[in-house]
C-alpha cells in the first residue's frame, strides 16, 4: 500500500490489513515507526539475499551467484516495493544500505577481473545498471517469476556488458 500511496494514513494501512488502526499503534508509537520497521525489514531482506546468493565466495565464472542475487532481489523487490531513498537521511539505514551496495560492488568488480565483464565500461556502470534492471524486471514482467525474470536480467546484463 505504502508503495503505491507513500502517503497513506495509519488508519488506511489498518484498514487494509483488516485492522484497527488502536492495533497499529500498539505496534508502532508513529507511522515514522512504521516506516522504520519496514524499511528496516527491506533491508533485512537485502542483507539475506546477498549472503544466500554467496557473493564473497562463489565464483563468478559461471555466474550462479549473480543469479541467485538477481533472483533474491527481484523476490525482495516484489515483496517489500517501497524506496528505501526516502529513510536514506538514518544513519543506520544508510550505513546498511552502503555495505550492501559495497558487498555486490566487490562481486561485479571480480566479475570484471575473472572475465565474466568485459572491461572497459566506465568504473561503476555495472553496479548502477544491475539495480535498475532488476526494479524494471520486479515491476514490469511480473507474470515472470523471480527466477525466469532473473533470466532476463542476466542475459541483459551479460549480453550488453559480458566479455564475449
Amino acid at each position: 500500500m505504502l508503495a503505491a500511496d507513500p502517503g497513506a494514513s495509519i488508519a488506511n494501512i489498518a484498514a487494509e490489513a483488516g485492522v484497527d488502526r488502536r492495533t497499529v499503534y500498539r505496534r508502532f508509537a508513529s507511522r515514522e515507526d512504521l516506516l522504520a520497521a519496514i524499511h528496516s525489514a527491506r533491508l533485512a531482506a537485502i542483507e539475506d539475499a546477498i549472503e544466500d546468493a554467496r557473493l564473497r565466495e562463489a565464483p563468478v565464472a559461471v555466474a550462479v551467484a549473480l543469479h541467485r542475487y538477481v533472483e533474491n532481489i527481484i523476490a525482495v523487490n516484489r515483496t517489500w516495493p517501497v524506496d528505501l531513498a526516502r529513510m536514506l537521511a538514518d544513519d543506520g539505514i544508510r550505513a546498511r544500505r552502503d555495505a550492501s551496495v559495497h558487498e555486490v560492488d566487490a562481486f561485479l568488480r571480480r566479475a570484471e577481473e575473472e572475465g565474466l565483464l568485459r572491461p572497459g565500461p566506465p568504473q561503476g556502470w555495472a553496479g548502477a545498471l544491475l539495480p535498475q534492471l532488476m526494479h524494471l524486471a520486479s515491476r514490469q514482467m511480473p507474470e515472470l517469476s523471480p527466477a525466469q525474470a532473473a533470466d532476463v536480467v542476466v542475459d541483459t546484463l551479460l549480453r550488453g556488458l559480458g566479455a564475449s
